[in-house]
């Protein structure tokens, strides 16, 4: 995938794309970056790319042309243009997997108190993170190429996004790592019983108990299948169900101490 970027501040991306899994992904030709200064395309004799708003107002505003040619000289018809602004569709794993099946996304990071109106319909899509004011489009930015990257083909092993959160509306499961008793809690027995079926019930019912709890939004969105129910019913009243049981019972040989 190519990704291009437009933005006044192409240097705030130097140590985003310098690491963790981005880097990787560029070292492995997965994506590739192409960071463009939207000041280089404007007119102004002065080199400026905002304006105070006609019919005043505070702050200042992204003018028209540079953002226009800019996006012209740098993305096709073949590019997915994205637009973030607070007026777009919230960003989420669905929109995520969305992009990613894209070989080529602009992304569009405005800044200042906005830019002129007449810019947005020449976006495919606007996308906002959430309902809350950053000082331009780049940081928002961060969050929305992370989230694609990671699921391109090679980004990462098809392992870690088999199971992932938000994928079906649900948040993922609790993971623990050993010891086996750490400040006077201990890892669920039933996580040392070797028993996978279990285990998967196990964690599938966690899943819904914790997106219950933090997310009743989502949990809400989520539509329980046939075993989802039987595994809940299971549980009523906090019960531990007699399979889970039975499987902690032969499994205790590796609990670790």
């Amino acid at each position: 995938m190519k990704i291009t970027i437009l933005t006044l501040f192409p240097e705030m991306y130097e140590s985003f794309l310098n690491s963790s899994i981005i880097k990787r992904a560029i070292a492995k030709n997965v994506v590739e970056f192409k960071l463009v200064n939207i000041r280089d395309y404007t007119k102004d004799k002065y080199n400026r790319v905002d304006t105070p708003p006609v019919g005043g107002g505070a702050g200042l505003i992204m003018k028209a042309q540079p953002i226009y040619d800019c996006l012209n000289a740098n993305c096709d018809k073949e590019t997915l243009k994205i637009c973030l602004a607070p007026r777009g569709k919230t960003f989420n794993q669905k929109i995520a997997r969305d992009f990613s099946k894209f070989k080529k996304i602009c992304v569009f990071c405005g800044h200042y108190e906005g830019f002129d109106e007449r810019i947005y319909k020449y976006f495919d899509q606007i996308i906002s993170i959430g309902d809350f004011i950053l000082t331009g489009g780049e940081t928002a930015s961060f969050c929305l190429i992370d989230a694609i990257t990671r699921l391109l083909p090679g980004a990462i092993s098809d392992e870690s996004i088999v199971e992932e959160s938000f994928d079906d509306d649900l948040l993922e499961y609790p993971q623990y790592t050993e010891p086996y008793e750490f400040n006077n809690e201990k890892i669920p027995d039933i996580l040392y019983s070797g028993n996978h079926k279990e285990i998967k019930k196990y964690r599938q019912y966690q899943k819904l108990k914790l997106t219950k709890e933090y997310r009743p939004d989502l949990f809400e969105k989520h539509t329980l299948t046939k075993e989802e129910i039987k595994i809940l019913k299971e549980r009523e009243n906090n019960q531990i169900p007699k399979s889970e049981i039975e499987a902690i019972e032969k499994g205790k040989k590796f609990i670790k101490n």
